[in-house]
């Protein structure tokens, strides 16, 4: 429910302006009108002031107005742009009375005005702009809420995202590093070699990770598709077997599940593969992505994200799957059974859903990386948990997988990818297996897939990632890094 008083009072506000919109109509002024004369943004303006003031040259500039306070027969204002704010004088000599009477007793704080002005310098040293002419380009019909106490409640804040967005710069600016973020990523990989490419995003079977989908029907085919929760791993694979050596996409996966600090149901990720790869080259590239990520989007390798300090600089060390769960629980993965990991999770506080083998040994594994600062390479992964990965030639029941850990959670997933048909076609029959037994999780085998493998893939390196990476280096829940989360419906 809104608050009451809020409510009353932004309600009366807006009959407040709307009678001010219907006299500027009256007055025939052109409320919303469509075109704009501008020839600086405000950043521009203040980079050139010195030599615009000393020629007293006219210029057009144009923002929302942030404050407005009156004086009499001169009044001063502020105007933003998406460049910067500076402060506005204007004049009943020099405008006129109409026009002055219209700007204070019609212009409120948040419409959008063009001014014509040229550039001085108050007695208090501020830099000003001198308004010759206003021109109304949007009445704004409800004010800015106060930029201290306003919006405060996270609800409001996300369903109002355009307003938390106009009173925090900091906010703007995270968003900016996130662009730069996918810009960097984007760099790297083609400077590499890699071929950007598109997948489908729209699949009749989900294939490349382990989630639950978003189902929809396809009237034209009649038939059901889900949306992806992978950047297309099944396709990219399938250019592998094309002739193509080295692709990527970056794009948006779909995944029906809970919401968390770290977790969303929409997102974006980038995904490569590399032919004549292994998942050893595939670390030493993704180190140098992260550093380079790093460096370039924040200036600095070390971050503290969770309370927990790490450097992404340097060498990463890698640690054992198997080995980590069996120090940190006492639970041997390999030969444990599941009432064994039943009660180890009981006995620790841990919930867990579905009772399979995978499940367990998953759970197992998230409560031990929760204290692991990294970055780290988690590797030697169960043949089990892992339904694309190549298995290791010493040892069959691990694979040839790594995953990158960072405070305390996977922050990238890459392994060896299986190309042995066979092979795939049996772990595919295991996750069959799995859905039929109601794990929703469960991978859907992809035959057609399979039927790719037969005519041959060469070894290729496949490795993933999302923007929790990022959220993770500007330490925020990644709800928070995201311009439109998805909201419920609002109930009055």
């Amino acid at each position: 429910m809104e608050n009451t008083s809020q409510s009353v009072s932004t309600g009366s506000e807006r009959e407040d302006r709307l009678k001010k919109l219907e006299e500027l109509q009256k007055q025939g002024i052109a409320t919303y009108p469509a075109k704009v004369k501008r020839d600086h943004n405000i950043a521009e303006l203040l980079t050139d002031f010195d030599s615009l003031a000393e020629a007293k040259t006219e210029f057009f500039i144009a923002g929302r107005l942030r404050s407005k306070r009156e004086h009499g027969n001169l009044s001063f204002a502020n105007l933003e742009d998406a460049s910067g704010n500076i402060q506005l004088a204007f004049s009943k000599k020099d405008l006129g009375a109409d026009s002055y009477k219209n700007f204070v007793k019609l212009i409120d704080v948040a419409d959008f005005l063009q001014i014509k002005g040229y550039a001085f310098i108050t007695h208090k040293g501020e830099k000003s702009v001198f308004v010759t002419e206003w021109t109304l380009l949007t009445k704004a019909l409800r004010p800015i809420p106060d930029a201290w106490y306003g919006l405060k409640d996270e609800e409001d804040r996300l369903r109002k995202r355009y307003l938390d967005l106009l009173l925090n710069p900091e906010l703007r600016e995270m968003f900016f590093k996130k662009s730069l973020f996918w810009e960097v990523t984007r760099d790297f990989m083609k400077r590499h070699g890699f071929f950007e490419v598109e997948t489908p995003t729209i699949e009749v079977t989900t294939g490349g990770a382990e989630a639950n989908p978003f189902k929809t029907h396809h009237d034209d085919f009649d038939v059901d598709v889900y949306m992806r929760i992978s950047v297309g791993e099944l396709w990219q694979k399938r250019l592998m077997a094309a002739g193509y050596e080295r692709v990527f996409e970056i794009g948006r996966v779909y995944r029906n599940e809970g919401s968390s600090p770290d977790h969303l149901q929409e997102f974006t990720n980038m995904e490569f593969y590399w032919a004549y790869a292994d998942y050893e080259m595939g670390m030493k590239l993704t180190q140098e992505l992260y550093q380079e990520i790093a460096t370039k989007v924040f200036g600095r390798t070390n971050f503290t994200t969770k309370g927990m300090e790490y450097d992404l600089a340097g060498e990463w060390p890698k640690i054992d799957y198997r080995e980590t769960v069996l120090t940190k629980t006492g639970i041997d993965v390999l030969s444990a059974t599941e009432e064994q990991m039943k009660a180890k999770l009981e006995e620790l506080q841990v919930k867990y859903e579905g009772a399979n083998r995978e499940r367990l040994t998953d759970t197992l594994w998230k409560y031990c990386r929760k204290t692991i600062a990294g970055p780290v390479f988690l590797v030697n992964h169960p043949k089990l948990v892992s339904p694309l990965s190549k298995a290791k030639t010493d040892n069959p029941e691990l694979t040839e997988r790594f995953q990158i850990i960072i405070a305390g959670a996977e922050v990238g997933n890459g392994f060896s990818e299986l190309n042995d048909p066979i092979d795939q076609q049996e772990r595919f029959a295991a996750q069959e297996k799995l859905i039929d037994r109601g794990d929703k999780e469960a991978m859907m085998p992809d035959w057609e897939f399979v039927e790719m493998l037969e005519h041959g893939m060469p070894p290729t390196c496949g490795f993933g990632f999302g923007e929790r990476l990022f959220a993770f280096l500007v330490d925020k829940p990644v709800r928070e890094t995201t311009l439109f989360p998805l909201m419920k419906p609002k109930v009055e």
